[in-house]
């Protein structure tokens, strides 16, 4: 296969069961709900058929990855094996024995997750009261075993205006990265779609970050699910005179374009289905049916989204179309199709005819 379409990071949602019951989960996952099918034998042979064909970086998930009591045991093997072993948990059961047992295991990274810059707005979000000093207490806990951490913070109307806020903290607690959601209304989302951050603020929100980020040195920033921060990111840089190499169709990540769902990353959930990414709610198929690899290379879902040239409405004729292409998940879960435009881009193409 063209080494373009590598497998260069995967999550993977070891159970469904979480301990909180966020407003935007992709799975509507609650302390009820199941672990999955991945018995740790299975989990084993999961990942050595990973193996056979990629060393993506992989992302143990859920729901809430620690409650699944065999989770380092799954880390361990997976370093093993040669991979580079990451976790994203919501902080809250983070303790001094876990942070030992995430060194041991090889855990190499960790991602929080932070939606608010205060208990009432983070833990209105996460639908948890005492889920804000959960992540404070992880964040020294990991400082103090020297483990490194990034934040990832979702956002929402009911947050947005805490964008700054929740930047300014990710640094002052020391993250290594913080990355920006704007979130795709998928699972329990789709219960606020009305609460989407509009078009509008969008654009206001991707140039604020690309100010943002132009004059930051201390700690990595990425805007994620707003693959249209790239044509942002090219016309202001061009603008200003500067080179726009930053982001193109073979990017040193390993090829795609802004939204690289199904090009260089995917997700497998706790029953075995692969997405192309974390919030795209069609399946490409089921690993306990046919192999990941045959899935990656070969399932009409992957090929369709590789297709650039297929796509639909002005991100089909957008000059951009390289660097950016449009959230697919995004346009399938608001217009019912992931070869339609990006729903919540301004951006009219100049070659663009309305309704063609």
């Amino acid at each position: 296969m063209d080494k373009i379409w590598e497998l260069k990071w995967m999550a993977w949602e070891v159970t469904s069961k979480c301990n909180l019951r966020c407003v935007h989960c992709r799975s509507y996952s609650d302390i009820n709900s199941p672990e999955g099918k991945f018995t740790i034998d299975k989990c084993y042979r999961f990942l050595d058929d990973i193996a056979e064909f990629a060393k993506p970086v992989i992302v143990l998930s859920g729901g809430e990855p620690l409650l699944r009591k065999d989770i380092f045991d799954i880390a361990s093997y997976g370093t093993e094996k040669g991979f580079r072993m990451c976790m994203a948990t919501n902080g809250v059961l983070v303790d001094d024995e876990i942070c030992e047992k995430m060194k041991n295991s090889g855990i190499k990274i960790v991602s929080l997750s932070l939606d608010g810059s205060n208990d009432q707005i983070h833990d209105n979000f996460r639908g948890q009261k005492g889920a804000f000093q959960g992540v404070m207490n992880a964040v020294e806990l990991f400082k103090k075993h020297g483990i490194k951490f990034i934040i990832n913070s979702s956002f929402t109307k009911r947050n947005q205006d805490d964008i700054k806020n929740v930047y300014s903290l990710a640094k002052k607690l020391g993250a290594t990265a913080w990355y920006m959601f704007l979130i795709v209304p998928t699972g329990r989302g789709e219960e606020i779609m009305n609460e989407l951050v509009s078009k509008e603020d969008y654009e206001k929100i991707l140039n604020w970050h690309y100010e943002m980020e132009r004059d930051e040195s201390e700690i990595l920033v990425r805007p994620t699910c707003a693959p249209q921060y790239y044509r942002i990111w090219h016309e202001r840089s061009k603008e200003e005179g500067k080179g726009a190499e930053r982001r193109s169709l073979t990017f040193s990540t390993g090829g795609g374009k802004g939204c690289i769902a199904g090009q260089t990353i995917c997700f497998v959930n706790s029953d075995g289905d692969v997405y192309p990414c974390s919030y795209f709610p069609f399946s490409a198929g089921n690993i306990f049916k046919e192999k990941l690899q045959n899935i990656w290379e070969h399932s009409t879902l992957f090929k369709d989204l590789r297709n650039f040239k297929a796509y639909e409405g002005k991100c089909g004729v957008c000059k951009y179309l390289g660097v950016c292409g449009g959230c697919r998940a995004r346009a399938y879960a608001v217009d019912g199709s992931y070869m339609k435009e990006e729903p919540f881009c301004e951006y009219i193409p100049s070659n663009y005819k309305c309704g063609v």
